[in-house]
């Protein structure tokens, strides 16, 4: 009887996970050697890495990668690539978040920028860190639906890794470049964001609208980046080939 409303008030409480292992315990006699500390410590330990996990696959979810399963422990090294293993490990751990540091991605389309950006997300979900990945098209979309909304503004501040995909592939509107101004202004030295680019820094200038507003949104982006630029065949035809 005991166990019963045990079971149940831990399942009341939303504590399913440590419920179902107090239920395996009393039902198993191995258990009976053990101490009451000992049990005690394996029903949290069970709670504990259950909420981990949930939280884990919330934070994924709530990301919205392009490529949900990228992983850098699966990052192609292909001496063509120039890809340091050093630096995206390095990256993998998240120093780069914790002191606010941006990454920018750079390479011709199919390089494998996304690939690296949704791995490089992933890692930091793994971290705990909440993630949001978005093409800067469908952002500019978002921006413009919601510009009288400061709240929507103050929810993409506080994310602390904003993936930026597509960054500047067209030339932006004035009212644009002012949004992605004020967007890289509130996030500059307080969170990290990846831009990934098919076009090296210096040639963003003539698709932020003007000289002035590209000198504002550069300087606030590259001076606390990492650059890595991935070289070689588009991976698209180096699977092709290597599936032939």
């Amino acid at each position: 009887m005991f166990t019963n409303e045990t079971f149940a008030k831990l399942q009341e409480m939303h504590l399913g996970t440590m419920a179902r292992q107090f239920k395996a315990q009393m039902d198993d006699p191995q258990y009976a050697s053990m101490s009451f500390e000992d049990r005690f410590g394996l029903l949290v330990d069970a709670e504990w890495a259950a909420r981990k996990s949930n939280h884990l696959l919330r934070l994924i979810r709530s990301a919205g990668f392009s490529i949900p399963g990228a992983s850098v422990e699966d990052v192609e090294y292909f001496p063509d690539r120039n890809l340091n293993r050093d630096q995206i490990l390095r990256l993998a751990s998240c120093a780069y978040i914790q002191e606010a540091h941006n990454v920018i991605l750079l390479g011709a389309t199919g390089a494998g920028k996304t690939y690296l950006a949704c791995a490089l997300g992933n890692a930091a979900c793994r971290e705990f860190y909440t993630v949001r990945y978005i093409r800067l098209p469908d952002l500019l979309v978002e921006l413009s639906v919601a510009r009288s909304e400061g709240e929507y503004m103050k929810k993409l501040r506080k994310v602390r890794l904003l993936i930026l995909d597509e960054w500047l592939l067209y030339p932006l509107k004035e009212n644009e470049a002012r949004d992605v101004l004020e967007l890289v202004e509130s996030r500059a030295k307080t969170a990290s964001t990846i831009f990934c680019s098919q076009f090296d820094v210096p040639g963003w200038h003539e698709n932020l609208y003007d000289p002035t507003l590209a000198d504002a949104i550069c300087d606030r982006i590259v001076y606390d980046s990492y650059v890595i630029r991935i070289d070689g065949d588009t991976m698209r035809k180096r699977k092709g080939i290597i599936t032939e």
